[in-house]
């Protein structure tokens, strides 16, 4: 995989496809390849470009002061490291709290923005829910065992889990055999989540945005939506049903063509962004 040096970091990416540049920001505890059902579709339209944050995959860590916006500063600087004036950016969860700092901080960089199971603040769940996946990491071997055993919960339905148990597996044995993100660059990413606060910068997000939601998801759950879609101004809502916190994993097929949609009509707009 290649990597580039941004500012004090050597960030991994992989990069696939061809067309106008689509950045993908990975969620808590991933790396690029976390969207691999998603990859194959984009690529036949985009250049997709995948990224390992900071402490994830085979990126560089640092030893402290994560942050969602110090991510999306790193984000900015991958982009001019590697010549991009401007790209279409998506994000899952973690990925898209990025992107919305990335949009509000850097406009002339964001030609569109996907923002999947995202939330504007951390409030008082998400914080107690995270603070329980720490807890859980600190006992547990691995941060990819916490992820199965605490995160998959909140990420998949009851109902996916009785109809398709050999797929939860599957997906379980995927986290398990990526590159190992340690004890030490959870707590700090996770830390970020648990600190995150782009509220007020929303209205300076001038790109257009699709915000999307599971039906069922309890730690990012449409109580964020009316918030988001009214602070941004350019935007559209879309709610995948039988879905919790990863509709990109329950719902794959629905999922890749209702972003694609989206992207492809943003694709076919002269952007003020400027070129791709």
């Amino acid at each position: 995989m290649p990597k580039i040096k941004v500012r004090n970091l050597t960030l991994n990416y992989e990069q696939q496809g061809s067309g106008k540049p689509l950045i993908l920001i990975p969620y808590l505890t991933a790396d690029h390849a976390c969207y691999s059902l998603q990859v194959p579709e984009y690529a036949k339209h985009f250049t997709c470009i995948s990224v390992d944050l900071r402490g994830t995959g085979e990126s560089d860590s640092s030893p402290t002061g994560y942050s969602t916006e110090l991510l999306a500063d790193d984000v900015a600087g991958f982009m001019q490291a590697l010549g991009l004036q401007a790209a279409h950016i998506s994000g899952v969860s973690l990925g898209a709290a990025v992107g919305m700092w990335l949009a509000a901080k850097y406009p002339a960089k964001v030609k569109s923005l996907s923002l999947h199971s995202s939330w504007p603040k951390t409030d008082l769940f998400v914080k107690t829910v995270v603070e329980g996946w720490q807890t859980m990491a600190k006992g547990l071997p691995s941060v990819a065992e916490m992820t199965i055993r605490g995160i998959f919960p909140w990420c998949f339905t009851p109902e996916l889990y009785a109809a398709k148990p050999e797929y939860i597996r599957s997906i379980a044995d995927f986290v398990r055999s990526r590159p190992a993100q340690s004890l030490e660059s959870f707590i700090e990413q996770s830390n970020a989540v648990i600190a995150h606060d782009v509220e007020a910068q929303l209205s300076r997000i001038t790109a257009p945005t699709q915000i999307t939601f599971g039906r069922h998801d309890m730690v990012t759950s449409t109580r964020f939506a009316d918030r988001m879609k009214s602070a941004i101004r350019n935007s559209e809502l879309v709610v995948f049903e039988h879905c919790s916190h990863a509709p990109i994993y329950e719902k794959v097929e629905e999922f890749n063509e209702k972003t694609l949609q989206f992207l492809r009509r943003q694709a076919g707009r002269p952007s003020a962004a400027g070129a791709a």
